[in-house]
């Protein structure tokens, strides 16, 4: 799926950002990012991987009636 000078590029790439998170923000703020974007992904790909949990998800954040 991934050829080898892609998932380099990546790799790089991921090192690059990371890099410039802990210069610009600092450790922890720069661990608060990581982990909120890795829940962030987590829940999207559990929610949005299939289209009926997406919309109990949504059944039970807004009821529907009035407002859907």
């Amino acid at each position: 799926m991934i050829k080898d000078r892609n998932a380099g590029l990546i790799g790089a790439l991921s090192g690059f950002v990371l890099a410039l998170l802990l210069v610009i923000f600092g450790f922890f703020k720069t661990l608060f990012i990581l982990i909120v974007t890795l829940i962030g992904y987590l829940l999207g790909v559990r929610l949005f991987s299939d289209k009926e949990k997406l919309k109990n998800f949504m059944d039970k954040l807004i009821p529907p009636g009035r407002f859907r």
